[in-house]
């Protein structure tokens, strides 16, 4: 037998109910906040993201999964959302829509790291980007949207922390201050913070290593070393949350983990499975467009992991809402089965969603089956039920029956 490769995971019908409540979910959420859905390829040139997040950051360097495909290119399957519809904004001239302008997506991403609970090697993840405002109230949108969906589906122990990690200019004067506390620790680190170091201090400060984060709790923190119009910004954009009634804290350690964000970054954190974990992370990102090739065009938006929003939920005790079967035609002989099947199409006809036996099963077992499929309404056709044209409704719910005629499909009491 062939089994599933490591850090996958199939969905199986029993469970893809909760997968497409979410989806619904977060489909009527962006609608509220006229957020337009985008969908990109699987893959990318290796050079998309070679750019876009940084070579010096772990999915870089460890995790993706590239690959030469058979016209000798490099090629990655995606690990992440936001660079693929960075590239697609430049590629097709969304500019050219009226900003700004604001999309969706639900896609697969890929990244090679041990598997754990809610974080496979093939994942999936709900992501928003907002394109073309510098204004804090974007920000605030961005993180409205995170908010509502979250305590929508009734994700508990929610905690939103903020930070602002500055400008490009804003980090010179802080990346030359933490590497300067940094050189005093650096036998404490970790071999990758060691190599971070030299490359990308700031990264150190994301290191989820015990003995780092030791070394990072006394660091020079970044809010102290922003400028007047990144402190405006974070500032303002405190005020707008607080006037939206979204509570936060101020977290001075959150710069996320990939190299592309400026200024405001932002993780929506539960204690829900125990030790604090990450539910959404996000933030803005003003030079990536204008990096990639694109005209300089502010962008915001976030990422959550949908294998982990539904192992939240169910941690939570959150019951999924099932779809049931409106109706279940038991068929008594094989010669009422034309007379089921008709039935059964007619009714599909008309809107209801309807099923007959296929397994030639007993009376009693089909009605085992239409109770364990959730079936609403039952009904038996027998030989009686063709003789007089009709048959008994049966409400799954109570036990109550009503008759109606075969030729009168409209059954419900």
């Amino acid at each position: 037998m062939i089994n599933i490769p490591k850090g996958t995971k199939d969905v199986l019908p029993s469970q893809s109910y909760k997968w497409q409540y979410i989806e619904d979910e977060i489909r009527k959420v962006c609608k509220q906040f006229n957020i337009l859905e985008i969908r990109t390829p699987t893959f990318e040139h290796t050079e998309l993201f070679l750019r876009s997040i940084g070579d010096e950051t772990d999915v870089v360097s460890k995790e993706m999964y590239t690959f030469e495909d058979k016209g000798h290119r490099s090629i990655t399957l995606k690990p992440e959302g936001t660079a693929s519809t960075v590239r697609s904004y430049i590629e097709n001239n969304l500019e050219a829509m009226s900003l700004p302008l604001k999309m969706f997506y639900l896609t697969p991403v890929f990244r090679y790291e041990a598997p754990q609970a809610g974080r496979l090697r093939e994942h999936h993840q709900f992501g928003v980007e907002m394109y073309g405002s510098q204004s804090p109230y974007a920000d605030a949108e961005v993180i409205n949207a995170a908010y509502t969906l979250l305590t929508r589906l009734g994700v508990k122990n929610l905690a939103l922390n903020i930070n602002s990690i500055g400008c490009p200019e804003c980090r010179v004067k802080f990346n030359a201050a933490l590497k300067e506390y940094l050189s005093q620790h650096i036998e404490e680190m970790c071999d990758d913070c060691k190599r971070r170091f030299a490359t990308n201090p700031l990264r150190i400060i994301d290191c989820k290593k015990d003995n780092c984060k030791k070394v990072v709790a006394n660091a020079p923190k970044i809010l102290d070393y922003i400028c007047d119009d990144c402190r405006n910004h974070f500032e303002a954009l405190q005020s707008i949350l607080k006037a939206e009634n979204i509570p936060f804290t101020v977290n001075s350690s959150i710069v996320r983990g990939l190299d592309y964000y400026t200024k405001t970054v932002f993780e929506f954190v539960t204690t829900s499975l125990g030790a604090q974990g990450t539910v959404c992370g996000g933030g803005r990102y003003d030079n990536l467009v204008s990096s990639m090739g694109g005209k300089f065009t502010p962008c915001v938006g976030f990422g959550m992991g949908i294998e982990r929003l539904i192992m939240l939920l169910e941690a939570n005790g959150k019951e999924f809402p099932h779809e049931s079967l409106d109706y279940y035609i038991a068929c008594q002989s094989e010669e009422c089965r034309e007379v089921c099947r008709k039935v059964v199409s007619k009714l599909r006809q008309d809107g209801y969603s309807a099923e007959t036996d296929f397994m030639s099963r007993s009376v009693k077992a089909q009605f085992k089956y239409a109770d364990k499929i959730n079936a609403k309404y039952t009904v038996v056709i027998g030989e009686s039920e063709l003789q007089s044209g009709k048959a008994q409704i049966k409400r799954m719910s109570d036990g109550e029956k009503q008759e109606k005629s075969l030729d009168d499909l409209s059954w419900t009491l």
